[in-house]
């Protein structure tokens, strides 16, 4: 379902009504609403896939059992978008200067760099008379320099203490490639902070065959602390994943596991906020954030979120049809999905882009949606949030923008795909994450 247009951010906007930002709970959220999804807080045990349109052979049984359910857990590799930035300088431990032997000083106000002690008048030689360095000030070798006028120092602030030019921080672009798996992340041309995050990683089934994990979340810019709430959920959700999976939980389960694990770590935020600081802001929305996710192993593609955030389905053979495979947490979906508005009368809306399911901790009544699919062909996932999707809102228009060679140079495609979003005009932040669908070994995808 195609979503609002480029100006709409999601993730900046709650319903408007409420002491919750929402609609009444008896709203309710969208259930069984992506391809296959379930919808179901707690997902019965997985059974036949129904057949979905855009990804041929789904009709297949999910997932095959695993031959050993309590095997050691293979050591799992994963990365976070906060590690994938540069720390800055390191401290440097204090030196010792080396002693210069006691000389008498230079009559006259001070020591004079500039001119030998025999010019004035001092002892003879050519040294010049210094002072021995103060052994408690520590060289400062590895000085971030401005990258603007390339002269100044960065003070501790982030300045630099010649220009004044404020420096990129640490989230405003970040990168990481992990095995097959590839994401990238840009505080975008509008926001003064980036609020996205992602983490991906890479481990193994029972069987030893391996399995790519993707997680992407974006901060509800109206709640209190959004950028520590997206960092939050995309690590614990990622490390719950990497956890579960080797132990030979079903990926569809360990997917709804996951986002329960997130939302806690979401939650957590607003529990550390003392009295003090909710009582001189009682209007401040608890931390908040919307969240997608990815599992692709061996024939099996299985996504999960909540709020607006997309997963697509693209095909390396473009001839065939690209997919989106997750419905939007939002108004004009809910206002669709009713039958009250159409999609282009909804989606034009100024209230499209409320979100109707988030993390934190004054969210409702959490409904995490989950979907597993069975593609008969290679492709790549895209796992992104609005920030990227506001400019390539249907599959066929994000399957133009996906360059052809996306599933053999995931980083390069994931740097297009962002690029894209800020040719556009950059409104949001912008993070994707591209995941590559291998081939199926033959017959493996039909039912």
């Amino acid at each position: 379902m195609p979503g609002a247009g480029p100006s709409g951010d999601a993730a900046a906007h709650r319903p408007a009504s409420g002491p919750h930002a929402g609609p009444p709970a008896s709203a309710g959220h969208p259930t069984g609403v992506g391809p296959g999804g379930d919808g179901a807080a707690h997902p019965a045990a997985p059974g036949p896939q129904a057949a979905v349109p855009g990804i041929p052979g789904t009709g297949a049984p999910a997932y095959p059992a695993a031959a050993d359910p309590h095997p050691a857990a293979p050591d799992a590799r994963s990365v976070s978008a906060s590690d994938t930035a540069p720390t800055g300088a390191d401290a440097a431990a204090p030196v010792q200067g080396a002693p210069v032997q006691d000389r008498p000083a230079a009559s006259g106000a001070g020591v004079r760099l500039d001119r030998r002690a025999s010019d004035e008048g001092g002892g003879g030689g050519d040294d010049y008379t210094l002072q021995a360095p103060d052994p408690r000030v520590a060289p400062e070798p590895h000085a971030a320099v401005c990258v603007a006028c390339r002269a100044g120092r960065v003070d501790d602030d982030g300045y630099c203490e010649n220009c004044g030019h404020a420096q990129p921080r640490e989230r405003d672009h970040m990168e990481q490639e992990r095995g097959p798996v590839a994401a990238v992340s840009d505080r975008g041309l509008r926001h003064h902070r980036n609020e996205d995050a992602f983490a991906v990683g890479t481990t193994t089934l029972p069987d030893g065959s391996p399995v790519s994990v993707a997680v992407v979340c974006d901060g509800v810019s109206s709640a209190t602390r959004p950028d520590e709430a997206s960092l939050a959920a995309s690590r614990a959700a990622n490390a719950s994943l990497l956890d579960a999976l080797p132990r030979g939980t079903h990926p569809q389960q360990a997917m709804h596991e996951a986002i329960l694990a997130a939302s806690e770590a979401v939650n957590a935020l607003a529990d550390e906020q003392d009295g003090e600081a909710r009582e001189h802001a009682p209007q401040q929305n608890a931390p908040a954030c919307t969240i997608v996710a990815a599992v692709v192993t061996a024939g099996l593609l299985v996504v999960g979120w909540v709020g607006d955030s997309r997963t697509y389905w693209i095909p390396v053979d473009r001839s065939a049809p690209a997919a989106r495979l997750t419905e939007d947490d939002s108004w004009a979906a809910q206002m669709v999905a009713a039958g009250l508005m159409g999609e282009a009368e909804a989606y034009a809306d100024h209230r499209a882009h409320a979100i109707t399911g988030w993390l934190g901790a004054d969210a409702y009544e959490l409904e995490p949606h989950t979907a597993a699919f069975k593609p008969d062909r290679p492709g790549v996932v895209v796992v992104c949030t609005d920030g990227l999707w506001n400019y390539a809102e249907s599959a066929d228009e994000m399957a133009e923008a996906v360059p052809a060679d996306a599933a053999e140079r995931p980083l390069h495609a994931a740097r297009v795909l962002v690029g894209h979003a800020l040719d556009g005009g950059g409104h949001d932040n912008v993070t994707v994450a591209l995941v590559p669908f291998p081939a199926v070994p033959q017959g493996a995808g039909s039912a």
